[in-house]
Formats: C-alpha cells, sequence, structure tokens
C-alpha cells in the first residue's frame, strides 16, 4: 500500500498508533486489533511477529509525523541504539555498545546503512534524507550474514514507496516553524497501464541556525541546513516478472559539527598553561565560541540509480539487486573548539560505488525452505583531508612544552632561542594537506536452510563467506611553512605510498525458534560477526612497525607503507520471546544477548601530535537486554513502551587508556554508549464530526555517558530526556493540520564528546536543538 493510497481516514489511524512494529510489535489499529506489518529483515517477506530478530520496524507515516529527517534520526525510537549527530557521519553511531570511531576512508562504518537494500556507503554519502517512505527497519547485533558489507554492529535499513500499478494517489505536506524552519514534500503515483507505473516524490527542507555562537569574529548561530531532493521510481509487473527501478538524486548544503572545548580538568590546564594567547571561552558553558575563519560546511551532492528485478521460476523465486552511487562531498569544521585558529580539519571527497546480489529464495511449501545468493561490490573512493592551524599557536604551545619557565608567543622568538632565523610564510598557516585514492572490491556467497522439526519447532542454518580487497594509496604534500610537517602527518611524501591486502572470513549462524501458540514464540540464535580490516588515513610504518622520522620526505622504495589494520570479529548470542495480550490489543517483545567482540579497530593518538592512528585494541564482553510492548489501550489511546539495557567490559586497553597507570582502565565499559536507553509514546484518537482530533506525547532517554577509558569527569555527558508533543485536526476529506512542540522542556545535552590531548583539548560537540514550535498541514488524493 502506497503512503497516501488509501487517503487521510486510513492515514489518521496509523498516525495514532503509528510507532508500533517495534521489535516485533505491530501497528494496533484504534478497534484494539493488531495490523500486521510485513517487513523483509530475513530476506523474505515476512510478519514483523514472525522475524527472530531483535527489531525496529517504523512506519512511513511514523517517520513523517515524528518529522525524522534522515536515517540517524531513527536512533531516537530504537533501544540499544544511540550517537546521532547533527552531520554527514556515522562514526557516532553506537548499536549495542559496537561503533566505528574512524573518520577516515581507510575502513567502514560497524553498521550497515542500507536504502531500498542499496548500501549507502561511508561518511558524507551514507545520510540521505527521509521523504515519502514506506518503513524502516533497524536490526540489532551482527548482521554481515543477512546483509553484508561489515554491518557487525547491526543494520539500518530503510525503504521507500514504490511504484504502484494502478494507483493514482498523490499527496503533498507542509512544515513551518522557528527560525525559518521550512520542510515540504510530496508524492504523485501515475498509473500508466495495466503493467507499468511511475511514482514522482520530492523533498525540500530549510532552517536557520540555533547554536549561539559568541565568537568575535562570527558572532551568530550556528546549525544551519538547506536540502532538497527528488525520486523518480518505476514498477513494471507481469504474472512471474517484476521489475523495479528508482533514480535520485540530493542536494544539502549545512553546517559541520560544532564543538565547544572542555575547558576544565588536567587537558584544559595543559593547553592553557602553554599556549600564552588567550584561549579563555566566553558565554556559558552551552554556548559555543568557536573560530570559523576557514569556513565550516557539511555539504554533497548524492545520486543514486537503482534496478529490482524478481523472476518466479516456480520452484523458487530469482531476484537480482543491482545499485550504483556516485557523491561528491565537501566538509570543513573547527576541531578545536576554541576561538583560537589551531586545528581546521577538512575533507574534500569523491566517490563512487557499484553492487550486484543475486538471491534465490525456494517458494516450498514443505518442511524444508531455504535460500542462497552472491554478491559483488565495487568501490572507488578519491579524498583529500587537510589540517590548517596558525603557525604561532604551535609554537607556542610546543614551544614552552619542551622548555618549562619561557612564554614563547610565536615561531619567531622560539626559533630565535634555538638560534635561528624564523622564515614566515607570508600567511602565517600551517596547512597540512594529504591525499587517499582507494579501489575497494569484494564478494560474498551465503546459503542458509530452515527445517520445520515439528509443527512448532523449527531449525535454522547459514553460513556466509566473505572476502574484501582493499587497494590504498596515500600521498602527504609538503607544506609551505618553516615549520615542516609537523603535526598533522609528522612526514611528507614523494609520490603515493601504496599497498593492497586481502582479508576473509566465513560465518555461521543457527537459530532455533519454538512457537507454542498462535502468536507466541520464542527463539534462540549465535550468530558469528565480521568486519574487514583496513588502514589509517594518516599513518605510515616500516617493516618494523616505526612510524618516519618527524618531518622527512617518504618515497615507495623507502619502506614505509600506510599502516593497516586487522578485522574485527565478534560472536553474539540472543534468546528472545515475542506474544500478543488482551486478546490482540497489545504485543509484547522481549529479548537478552550477550556477545564477546575481538580485535576492536580503535582511534587512538599514539604520540603528542597526529590526527590518530586506527589499531585493533583488546576485546569487549557485553550483554543486555531490550523490550518494548505497544498496546491500545481503549478506542482513543496507544501505548508504546521500549527500553534497553547494555552492559559491557573492555580488556587489553592500557595502549589507549590515557591514565598514567594503563592497567587502571581494565573493565572500563565502552563510554561512548548509554547504560540504558528508552522511547515512549502516548497516541490519542478522538473521533468527531467530519474527522479527529490526533495528538501524540513522546519521549526519549539516554543515561550517562562519555568520560573516556579513564573516567575523566568533565567529559561525561549527563542523562537527558527529549520530549515532544504534538496536537491534530484530520479531516475525512484528505487534509489535516497539526501544531508540535519539540523538545517541549527545552533541555539541553550535547551529541558527543572526544577525549584529545596536546594542542587539542577534549571537547563536546553538537549541541541539541532546542524548544522548536511548528505546524504541519497536508492533503492526498487517491
Amino acid at each position: 500500500m502506497s503512503h497516501k493510497a488509501t487517503g487521510l481516514r486510513a492515514r489518521r489511524v496509523a498516525l495514532s498508533t503509528a510507532v508500533a512494529a517495534v521489535l516485533g510489535t505491530a501497528v494496533p489499529a484504534v478497534s484494539q486489533e493488531l495490523e500486521e506489518v510485513i517487513v523483509t529483515a530475513t530476506k523474505r517477506a515476512e510478519s514483523v511477529n514472525d522475524v527472530p530478530l531483535a527489531i525496529t520496524a517504523l512506519s512511513g507515516d511514523f517517520i513523517m509525523t515524528t518529522n525524522l529527517n534522515d536515517v540517524k534520526d531513527l536512533v531516537a525510537y530504537t533501544p540499544g541504539v544511540s550517537g546521532n549527530s547533527q552531520d554527514s557521519f556515522i562514526d557516532a553511531i553506537s548499536v549495542r555498545g559496537v561503533r566505528t570511531q574512524d573518520f577516515g576512508i581507510g575502513g567502514d562504518p560497524s553498521s550497515g546503512f542500507f536504502k531500498n537494500d542499496l548500501y549507502e556507503g561511508r561518511n558524507g554519502a551514507v545520510v540521505t534524507s527521509l521523504y515519502d517512505m514506506e518503513r524502516a527497519e533497524i536490526l540489532r547485533g551482527p548482521q554481515n550474514f543477512l546483509f553484508g558489507r561489515n554491518a557487525i554492529g547491526g543494520a539500518f535499513s530503510v525503504y521507500t514507496n514504490k511504484a504502484e500499478i494502478g494507483s493514482s494517489d498523490a499527496y503533498i505536506d507542509f512544515d513551518v516553524g522557528q527560525r525559518g524552519h521550512l520542510v515540504t514534500e510530496g508524492a504523485i503515483n501515475i498509473p500508466v497501464n495495466d503493467n507499468f507505473a511511475m511514482r514522482l516524490a520530492g523533498y525540500y527542507s530549510q532552517e536557520d541556525g540555533f547554536a549561539r555562537n559568541v565568537n568575535g569574529n562570527r558572532n551568530r548561530d550556528e546549525i544551519e541546513h538547506e536540502k532538497w531532493a527528488l525520486r523518480w521510481s518505476t514498477t513494471f509487473e507481469t504474472e512471474k516478472l517484476s521489475l523495479r527501478t528508482h533514480v535520485e538524486y540530493e542536494d544539502r548544503v549545512q553546517s559541520g559539527s560544532m564543538y565547544r572545548a572542555i575547558d576544565q580538568g588536567d587537558i584544559w590546564e595543559t593547553f592553557d598553561e602553554f599556549i600564552t594567547s588567550d584561549a579563555t571561552l566566553g558565554g556559558s558553558s552551552e554556548d559555543l565560541d568557536s573560530d570559523i575563519s576557514h569556513g565550516e560546511a557539511d555539504d554533497a551532492t548524492v545520486a543514486t540509480f537503482g534496478l529490482f528485478v524478481e523472476y518466479d521460476l516456480g520452484f523458487a523465486t530469482l531476484i537480482s539487486n543491482t545499485g550504483y552511487k556516485d557523491h561528491d562531498y565537501y566538509y570543513s569544521e573547527d576541531y578545536d573548539g576554541t576561538p583560537l585558529d589551531i586545528n581546521t580539519y577538512q575533507q574534500d571527497q569523491a566517490g563512487d560505488y557499484f553492487q550486484q546480489e543475486f538471491r534465490l529464495i525456494s517458494n516450498s511449501d514443505g518442511p524444508l525452505n531455504w535460500y542462497t545468493g552472491l554478491s559483488y561490490y565495487r568501490e572507488e573512493i578519491d579524498t583529500t583531508f587537510t589540517f590548517i592551524g596558525r603557525e604561532d599557536f604551535f609554537c607556542q604551545f610546543y614551544g614552552n612544552a619542551y622548555n618549562p619557565g619561557y612564554d614563547f608567543t610565536g615561531c619567531a622568538d622560539l626559533y630565535a632561542y634555538y638560534g635561528y632565523e624564523w622564515e614566515n610564510t607570508g600567511n602565517g598557516l600551517l596547512t597540512e594537506p594529504g591525499r587517499i585514492v582507494g579501489k575497494y572490491t569484494g564478494w560474498s556467497a551465503y546459503a542458509t536452510a530452515d527445517y520445520d522439526i515439528t509443527d512448532t519447532l523449527n531449525l535454522e542454518l547459514g553460513v556466509r563467506y566473505t572476502e574484501d580487497k582493499k587497494d590504498f594509496a596515500i600521498e602527504v604534500y609538503e607544506p609551505e611553512s618553516a615549520l615542516g610537517s609537523y603535526w598533522a602527518y609528522g612526514f611528507n611524501t614523494d609520490g603515493f605510498i601504496s599497498e593492497t591486502q586481502t582479508w576473509d572470513d566465513t560465518n555461521l549462524r543457527a537459530m532455533l525458534t519454538w512457537t507454542p501458540t498462535e502468536d507466541g514464540m520464542f527463539f534462540a540464535s549465535y550468530t558469528e560477526g565480521f568486519k574487514s580490516g583496513g588502514y589509517s588515513s594518516f599513518f605510515l610504518v616500516d617493516a618494523a612497525g616505526q612510524t618516519p622520522e618527524a618531518g622527512s620526505t617518504i618515497s615507495q622504495s623507502d619502506g614505509f607503507r600506510p599502516a593497516d589494520f586487522n578485522p574485527e570479529v565478534a560472536d553474539s548470542y540472543e534468546i528472545g520471546y515475542k506474544d500478543s495480550y488482551l486478546g490482540g490489543a497489545g504485543n509484547f517483545d522481549l529479548t537478552a544477548f550477550m556477545y564477546d567482540y575481538e580485535g576492536l579497530q580503535i582511534v587512538y593518538l599514539p604520540g603528542e601530535g597526529g590526527a590518530g592512528v586506527v589499531g585493533n585494541v583488546g576485546q569487549v564482553d557485553g550483554y543486555g537486554l531490550e523490550a518494548s510492548t505497544t498496546v491500545a489501550l481503549n478506542d482513543n489511546w496507544t501505548l508504546y513502551l521500549a527500553a534497553g539495557y547494555l552492559n559491557t567490559e573492555a580488556n587489553g586497553i592500557e595502549d589507549i587508556c590515557g591514565a598514567e597507570d594503563p592497567l587502571a582502565c581494565e573493565g572500563s565499559p565502552l563510554f561512548w554508549a548509554p547504560e540504558w536507553t528508552g522511547a515512549a509514546r502516548l497516541d490519542a484518537n478522538f473521533p468527531i464530526a467530519g474527522g479527529a482530533i490526533t495528538g501524540s506525547f513522546e519521549a526519549s532517554y539516554e543515561s550517562e555517558r562519555g568520560g573516556d577509558w579513564s573516567g575523566v569527569p568533565e567529559n561525561y555527558i549527563d542523562p537527558f530526556t527529549i520530549v515532544n508533543l504534538r496536537v491534530g485536526y484530520e479531516s475525512d476529506s484528505n487534509w489535516y493540520v497539526r501544531a508540535y512542540a519539540e523538545n517541549l522542556f527545552d533541555e539541553f545535552t550535547w551529541d558527543g564528546q572526544n577525549l584529545n590531548g596536546g594542542i587539542i583539548p577534549s571537547h563536546f560537540f553538537g549541541p541539541m536543538r532546542p524548544l522548536t514550535f511548528g505546524v504541519m498541514a497536508g492533503m492526498s488524493w487517491d
């Protein structure tokens, strides 16, 4: 059924209960019956109640009415998932504590993001807007068996509305709010003939900044955006053949991440001692004081092409999934988060991605069912990373650090102290650019079979083989500064330094399902996870693992190579229970899990400078519990509750501890993942003549997080709860109007934090969008 196919009357029911379909719950209608929700998380079309996985499914109506703008906004309503941020990076996304900190391009994300079964890619390309949506499915735990592409933490899979043969539905929605907030989206379905249809959808969104920057050179509100997107979809169907295509283009211009240095604690005191210029932060602890003299940007154009073919062979269905994605991306931020020009980070990136998957699914009605598949991908990416800072600040910090008791104000007096004359380059900047070119390919083959041992007991076994090959080359240009290659890389190169490696693994999955009643289901599973190895984007090593001499020029013949890291592997165990209650008026879901995770790919600072190296560090043992329920309380009220608990313990992390006693960090939790996450939504629907009064009260919660491995007290982010309120009227004549207040109690928090050191102080990034009032209105046609 398309987004507006049954008109506003059907949508009104969905809007009042759209929060359903989470962790196996379905959408309860106001008549206190549960509507079946179909998902394809297991590569088959199944009711979400029959899927033996920890899965959150959100309807397209829920996505629209809750103002979920891009894929990362799904985090707030998914227990066990955290790390949303207001940029095009996904390195902060954590699923049950599993995440990737690496912001370079030599590795891969820990969570796979997919749109219409096509892999979305990496930072800069992965975040696409949500409009004209059918549904979203978020799966927790290792999912590379089902999805491939290193989804060792989990998978986010969203589906747009397809062109429907025989339907001529259309809709348009408007959203106007504070700070110049304006969003409009719409779609029209065009039935061409009995076998072919097209669908056109469009989207536009803009909003002015809301994060106050008190910096004298800026003194304005940050974190604004303007973006638009278009999508053309087609469907062709015969008795045995289904062929679907989509072409999508998105253009977005928005702010890069915004930081505020943490101006307390040992790291800040060291920074403040050695920087003789005034680095005092202005404003309150909730304001920014950020020098953005080199600009701030998070701009991308993304084009996607998809072809999905399904053919009924009788004994099985053959599926072909073909996709191509091209993107251009430019990013700039003030990473130090201070009023001084110390570290601007920029990324100029272009890349394309091709994938092809063939899948064969049995059509058997017997006790044995199976599916098998073969997939291939090719990615080419070309990125220039640039680090910019004022030379005098480097001379201040490191001059004073190495020569206690002196107050060097810049490079001139530092060089004079050593008996040299400072050669001014003209603009006073240390600009260190480096370029990376990557060509990555991989393939995998998988097969799974499930057998009905009895009428109520089913066993599923599967195996998947994966191979990834990466051709990686780095070239670092010599800065036009007398300081030379000092901070970001510590070296420059005479041409590209390259290497090629291949990683492979075989993963197993076993699942036992018992359905003692018509609605009740117990399941238990064991899944092996795998995430490919890769390369650090800013480091070279020789055969002995040593880095180049500071300021040296390296060529391919010098025996240095890009620093590589090994794959991650995980063993995950789950047991779960799904059932309905109150005669079908409610659904309940409970999942317990545990995992051991080896070879974490962690970004850390091995010395005083540099942009960080990625290495395999230690092991994490984790366990937790996730639960949700959706219940139609009566004909007018529907309640959804969800919560997740996570306990993790990391060992073997002495190399990245950051404390005076490295063993003090043993047993530390994954500091970026909150121990508790939760969400709730209460929906109301009161019919009146000609329509209904509708409303919803929404809340999402995260407990304390941060502090880093050594528990730095000033780096913690306090617990927070975000509350939204929506009230509206929906007419039987296919139009609606709705007022809302998002972040109703104007809660302040940060998206995340980073522990740094040396010339870069630790900082928070964000901040949270404040209280926002707005009005939505729309109309649909059948």
